[in-house]
Formats: structure tokens, sequence, C-alpha cells
């Protein structure tokens, strides 16, 4: 793509979606963390029907610990690999308590640190509550990266490094918001519907679907 494909890309994304948001559901910024973690191989909507309950009753790192490993496993164990992700939620939780007062920081070196937080979800925390401009790189992203041509690589890191380059302003902080609801619910896996697609005319993709499939 073109800078000015790209930045018409954008416009048009955001035409239609002016304030994007993460699907997943929390209060702050600790829940934000929790929520991200949990969503790894896991759908937003899985995680915001095990978080619900949860949230109501836990909003600090501290809560957490007084909940225990246990008490989480029952709130989460709807939750794909939830035995690996409670130990990680209890541990970073303790981490939060210990050496950051509770609070959640707002740097990705010190959010990685945490157990269970890679850069992805540093990434998310970073965009959606501290709001800086980051993009954080799923399976949706890698693909519509590529499919398009907006953003080639092999790896979550190298999509990255291509949108960090090419996503001009005003469109660099909800950039990978467009990014995953663009491939969640039209770039699909599968079959992407590009016979509705705002941008299809701009993407490089050569196996379109121009037509909706008959039923």
């Amino acid at each position: 793509m073109t800078k000015d494909q790209i930045f018409e890309f954008f416009r048009r994304l955001a035409e239609d979606n002016p304030e994007p948001e993460t699907e997943l559901e929390y209060g702050n910024a600790y829940q934000l963390v929790v929520a991200v973690a949990l969503s790894a191989q896991a759908t937003d909507v899985g995680v915001n029907k095990a978080t619900r309950a949860l949230f109501a009753k836990v909003k600090t790192p501290q809560q957490m610990l007084e909940l225990g490993e246990e008490g989480l496993k029952e709130h989460i164990k709807t939750i794909g690999l939830f035995n690996s992700k409670a130990k990680n939620v209890i541990l970073l939780s303790k981490l939060l308590v210990d050496e950051y007062g509770g609070e959640v920081p707002d740097t990705r070196e010190d959010l990685v640190r945490l157990p269970g937080v890679g850069r992805k979800t540093a990434n998310v925390v970073l965009n959606c509550w501290f709001k800086q401009e980051t993009f954080a790189v799923d399976t949706h992203i890698l693909r519509v990266g590529n499919r398009t041509g907006l953003a080639k690589g092999k790896t979550p890191e190298q999509v990255e490094a291509k949108l960090e380059k090419r996503v001009p302003q005003p469109f660099r902080l909800h950039a990978h918001h467009w990014l995953i609801l663009h491939g969640r619910y039209i770039c699909k896996a599968r079959t992407p519907e590009c016979w509705r697609c705002p941008v299809a005319d701009l993407c490089s993709y050569r196996k379109k679907v121009i037509e909706k499939p008959k039923r």
C-alpha cells in the first residue's frame, strides 16, 4: 500500500467506527491487565462471562490475593488454560502489591515483568488505559496486515514494527482496535466478507470473496 492508500484505509475505518474500544469488560487498569491476560487463546465473550462476577468482588491486586488461587479458578474455570492463568494472575497480583504499591505501571518494560503478561498484553494495557500509541498484534492483525498489504510479516513483532512505521496520524491511537475488529468481523480467517468490506478496493488480497456465498 502507498502512503495515500494507508491514510484512506484508516480514514474509512474511522468513519465507520470513530471511537473503537476493546470488547473486554473492565473497570480499572488492574482489571484490564487481568482480563487481557485471561484472553490468551480465549474469546473476549468467554472472558467477559467469567469475569463479570469476579470483577464485582475483585477490584485490586490485594483483593485478588485474598480471594486466592483456588477461589480464582472457580470463577475462570470455563476459560481455556485456566489453571496456569490463575497461577499467573496471583503471581502478577503479588508483584504489583510488593513492588508497585498495588498500582499498574505505565511502561512496557515494567508490564512485561508481570507473570503472564507478554508484549501484546502490555501493548493493550498501554493503549486502552494509558492512551499510548501502541500496536498489539494478535492473530487478527497478523492476518489483516498480511492480506491487505498494510503490514506484512511472519511474526507479530515484524507486523508491529511495520505498523509502527506506516500508520499515520491521526489514526495511531485507535489503529489496532480498527484492525482487530476488522479481522474479527469482516476479514475473517476462512471466508473474508470482502463483499461488505469498506476497504476492499485498497486491499492487495488476490483471493477476494466479492460475492456473498449462497446458503
